[in-house]
């Protein structure tokens, strides 16, 4: 298979200084009335000043004469080439892809809107002219398959997945690498070098995403309760054991049980407890 390779064409200005010899000769011929000279400079200074080419800064110029590829030129400056020659102009900078959000599943078949951003640049002309027939479309339908892929390698979350270890919404950096290889691999064929790909979008579909948002209200609920009470265990815990040590009261089980029911209420409920002052004695 073909490569790219590098052509050194013959500097613009040289060319310009022949066009203008070409020219001189054209006029000094067709004021001397040698007809066929003046013709002959005339068709030698079409010929010249048809081969110019200027290449910009980051940009190429990949030619091609009679359909066999003769080489790109990748230096910049003004030069000239021959006129039969066709050539197409390619950029080289870094471009960027922010892709709208697309709506897939994820793992467990979630149905999840993602996007990401891609920013890439051209690597090897050949293969972004010839072995594609549009290297920027390519790039678009083949970053869009990559995404879609990726979705489904991963759940949104942990909650239904526990055995997941890395989760689209959590994953951060092993979740854009993945992104990144995929497309890489995608593009390579077309001569594209991938500088970076990450996802800048994910949320849950509209149809899903309110009963989502209420499982993660109560997931978290579930976890603050859970710290509550162990908390409160360990301070109910706490407070027996030092009554214990410093002999302030003699405690039998029903009290101690009494005792805990009172404490495990104030300290696990969700509203301020109202003290009630017993100015009595215990058994009152």
């Amino acid at each position: 298979m073909k490569q790219e390779f590098s052509a050194k064409p013959i500097s613009g200005y040289l060319a310009s200084l022949m066009a203008i010899l070409f020219l001189g000769g054209a006029i000094a011929g067709f004021a001397y009335e040698i007809i066929w000279l003046g013709v002959l400079m005339t068709l030698l200074f079409i010929f010249t000043i048809l081969g110019f080419r200027v290449v910009n800064p980051n940009s190429s110029c990949v030619m091609v004469l009679f359909g066999a590829y003769k080489g790109t030129i990748k230096d910049n400056g003004f030069f000239w080439v021959n006129p039969f020659y066709i050539t197409r102009v390619v950029s080289l900078r870094a471009r960027n892809f922010n892709s709208d959000p697309i709506k897939v599943n994820d793992k467990i078949g979630n149905p999840i809107k993602i996007g990401l951003v891609l920013v890439w640049k051209v690597a090897d002309t050949f293969k972004s002219v010839f072995e594609v027939d549009d290297f920027q479309h390519f790039v678009l339908v083949q970053s869009d398959a990559a995404l879609r892929k990726l979705a489904g390698l991963y759940p949104y979350d942990n909650f239904e997945d526990h055995e997941a270890v890395i989760a689209l919404r959590s994953g951060g950096e092993e979740v854009n690498h993945e992104l990144e290889r995929e497309i890489k691999e995608r593009l390579e064929m077309a001569g594209i070098n991938v500088i970076e790909a990450r996802i800048n979008y994910i949320a849950y579909a509209e149809e899903i995403a309110n009963a989502m948002l209420r499982r993660q209200q109560a997931s978290a609920v579930v976890s603050a309760r859970f710290k509550i009470v162990e908390g409160a265990v360990s301070m109910v815990q706490m407070a027996l054991e030092q009554l214990a040590d410093k002999k302030i009261v003699e405690l039998d089980d029903d009290k101690k049980a009494a005792m805990v029911s009172n404490l495990m209420v104030v300290l696990c409920g969700d509203k301020d407890a109202t003290p009630i002052v017993n100015t009595g004695t215990l058994h009152s």
